[in-house]
């Protein structure tokens, strides 16, 4: 077998003869016979990362596959594979042994803690006069919900006042918005 490499005799690339295929290769230069040992690239596959799902009121173990080098941080939009089925997820904690970081490379990660993105219920508080109505919408991760546009649901119509958003802001401006995946909850006011 035959590779191409540097050779420190001949000070440039070239092609070698391997010797021997063991921890390390064992090659001679075809041109000035030198020979010399090569460290052996680790080449390594992808690997399962565990990966808990949640899914609104219910969590299942499922796996992400990654590279062991590929860096994985919170709030990655990743897809884990649960059995047969795959969802669109998003990385909520990151395990590293004992420890919750914010990112890691995935051969380090013990467990990876996710989200359902692709179908969502946002919960929605609309206020009537009198009392607050709790109302639920199951809808797409990416469905846009707009500050100051009206909706239906279950047959309450009302206009968006406020959105509070998962990472801590609520936005109040008059057309503000933000996509479903990202709300804890809706606010607003009955018409």
């Amino acid at each position: 077998m035959f590779i191409s490499a540097y050779c420190p005799e001949c000070g440039e690339e070239c092609e070698h003869e391997v010797v021997a295929d063991t921890r390390y290769k064992l090659v001679r230069c075809t041109s000035c016979r030198h020979v010399q040992r090569l460290k052996k690239e680790k080449t390594s596959g992808p690997i399962m990362v565990k990966t808990i799902v949640s899914r609104e009121d219910s969590s299942m173990v499922c796996g992400i596959e990654l590279m062991p080098d590929d860096e994985c941080a919170i709030d990655d939009h990743l897809v884990a594979e649960c059995g047969d089925e795959a969802f669109g997820v998003e990385v909520t904690g990151i395990e590293c042994g004992e420890r919750r970081v914010q990112r890691a490379r995935a051969k380090a990660i013990t467990s990876l803690w996710t989200r359902v993105i692709e179908q969502v219920v946002v919960k929605i508080s609309v206020h009537d006069g009198k009392k607050t109505i709790p109302l639920y919408r199951e809808c797409e991760g990416e469905d846009p919900f707009v500050v100051g546009d009206i909706y239906t649901v279950q047959g309450k119509r009302f206009k968006i006042t406020q959105l509070k958003l998962r990472d801590g802001p609520l936005m109040r401006k008059e057309g503000w918005k933000t996509v479903a995946h990202r709300i804890k909850r809706v606010y607003g006011y009955r018409l």
